[in-house]
Order: C-alpha cells, then structure tokens, then sequence
C-alpha cells in the first residue's frame, strides 16, 4: 500500500431543518393558537483521531463527506430531529487546515481526540416562536440555517519520541529492525525506505516504550527537494530526539555528518535544537582505529557517539542505554519547565 500523507477532502455540514406553521385543531378549541415547531440542528463534520490509522491513504478514494440534514419541525410544538453527525477517522499527528484560507484549524495528536471541521445549522423557529400579543396567528417560519461547507487540507506529521536520520545506505532501517518489532524493507541499495515506518523500543528495566521513526535517506539538497528527503523531513518535526545514524564505511564520515546537519537545519533550525545521539554504524566493517577516531572527531564536537553494529548487534545494547536515557532526561526537562509529560506536545 502506497503510504499518503496529503489529501484534500470536501466536507459539508448538515442544513438546518424548517420551522414548522401549524395551528392547533381540537374538538373543543375552535380558535387554536399556533404550535408549529423548531427545525432539527444540522449534523456536524467531525475530525477524530485514530490511533490505528498510520495514512491518509482511504482519502484517495473517498473525497467528499456531508453530514445529515436537520429535520423539519411539526405541529404540536415537537422540534425536528437533529442531522446525524459524520465522524472522519485520521492519524494521529494529522495537521487539518482550510484549503482556501490556507489557516490550520487544528491537529490531531491524541486517540479519540476530536474537532468539529464544520458545524451544521441551526434549525429554523416555528410559527409558534413568533407570537406576540398583536400577532397571535403567525404565519412566518424560518427555513434553517446553512451548514458550514469547506475544503480541507491533511497534512499527516508521525508522532514519534525518536527520529532516525541519515544517507540513503547507512543502515537506518537494519538498526530500527534490530532495536524494534518494525519491519521496514532492508536492502544493499540507496532509497530502500521509500516510506516513514515506526517501531517501538521496549525498555524492560524502566517500564517504558519509545517510539522510533525511520525516514528515506537524506540527501546533500534535500532541504530543497531533491531526492525523497523533503517530502518526508516533515515526519521527524515532532520527534523529542534524533539519532543521527552514520556510516562507518564511508570516506568521509565527518562530511556526511556536515552535510545531514546542514541539512536538518536548512529545513528548520528547530531541527538543530533536538537531542541527538550520533549512532557510528557498520563498525563490523572497518579497522577499531577508524571507528576510534571517527567517534573522538565527534565527541570533540559536542556529540554523544555510540558505535555499533547493526547486523552483528555489537554495541546495541549501549544503543539502548544511550536512548532510554535521553528520552528520560528530555522528559524530566520538559516536566520542570512545567510542559506536558509526553514529548509529542513539544512541538506543535
């Protein structure tokens, strides 16, 4: 299945139902006052969050969505019956905005969480609301109000505690496998990913679960649209921490950092402020001196390097240690500066 993260849906709320022009009719009350009445609400178009959908790929054949219309009012005062709501499940981490005033109205970040996209109308009075002590046979009616219709833009940004980032090859989607229970497509070729995947790390000793995103590889302009780097940069904007993922077996293991750092901040400078640990990949295949002085050049400049193996498994257990502690030190920081416990509402 193609993985979809745009789409642009129609949605209508539903009209508002009539107001009703009745009179009362009784055996023994020849002159009966007016009793029509109120209209039924329009139903209302719901955005909810659904933590099952991992696309907006069912938006490619279903496009339009109208909620039901309120029902007309009737005599005997009785008010018509409300229109259905419609209920339109996306992802979480599903940013909805109004295509043509180009405004985010809102995102979707939490299982169940909903938003109303588009209010239905209000019924319409009865005749029996216009009666006043001149006019006590009211013949007008309101016919009910519209209900809001717009075009809605989805923009699908995965919620995940961890970014991985690095060059098409450098082992990203082999490391997540060996970390996770996910499952991505693995291979000796650039652009193997050619889709986000998430899994989760299971941290025994605290109890806890990180969630890991993998992206396609970044490439030198991908800041700028080439390769598949942009279109998926967006999915690691809400990460609490990257892992810089790089390969051992490069020439220049020090340029490629350069570069996935310039790129990461070209796309947003907020990219650069994240935690980050530097993971040194494919040690099994080149001399300890390398992977020595590769990870000291790092180290000199600030970073938190872990070396490993992702097909041998060397150093993943470090990899494990190194990850739940800073994941916990992101959120003990958030906690003291009196944010949200979960990482995810970081960044909004």
């Amino acid at each position: 299945m193609k993985f979809i993260d745009e789409a642009t849906i129609y949605v209508e709320a539903g009209r508002g139902g009539s107001g009703c022009v009745s009179f009362r009719r009784e055996k023994f009350v020849p002159r009966g006052g007016p009793d029509g009445g109120d209209g039924g609400k329009g139903g209302d178009v719901i955005i909810a969050g659904n933590k099952d959908l991992a696309s907006l790929h069912d938006f490619r054949y279903k496009r339009t969505y109208k909620a039901e219309n309120g029902k007309a009012g009737s005599g005997r005062n009785k008010t018509g019956r409300d229109g259905r709501d419609i209920i339109i499940n996306v992802p979480l981490g599903t940013v909805v905005s109004d295509r043509d005033a180009s405004v985010v109205l809102f995102q979707v970040l939490k299982d169940g969480q909903s938003h109303v996209a588009a209010g239905g109308g209000r019924g319409g009075r009865g005749n029996a609301r216009f009666v006043t002590p001149t006019h006590k046979a009211p013949l007008e009616f309101d016919p009910g109000e519209e209900g809001e219709k717009r075009y809605l833009y989805l923009d699908l940004k995965l919620l995940a505690d961890i970014g991985l980032v690095g060059h098409p090859n450098a082992g990203k989607s082999t490391l997540i496998t060996r970390l996770t229970q996910a499952r991505p497509k693995v291979g000796d070729y650039p652009f193997t990913t050619l889709r986000p995947s998430l899994g989760v790390l299971d941290d025994e000793e605290e109890e806890k679960q990180f969630v890991i995103a993998d992206i396609p590889g970044i490439i030198e302009g991908a800041s700028q649209g080439k390769g598949l780097g942009l279109a998926f940069l967006k999915h690691i904007e809400r990460t609490g921490a990257l892992l810089i993922v790089l390969d051992l077996s490069s020439d220049d293991v020090k340029g490629d950092y350069a570069t996935l750092m310039n790129e990461l901040g070209t796309y947003r400078d907020s990219m650069l402020a994240k935690p980050r640990l530097v993971v040194l990949n494919k040690a099994d295949l080149v001399p300890a001196d390398k992977a020595l002085r590769s990870k000291a050049d790092l180290e000199h400049s600030g970073e938190k390097v872990v070396t490993v193996s992702a097909r041998t498994g060397v150093g993943l257990d470090d990899l494990r240690v190194a990850i739940s502690g800073s994941i916990q030190s992101l959120k003990q920081g958030l906690a003291a500066d009196g944010a949200a416990e979960n990482i995810h509402d970081k960044v909004l």
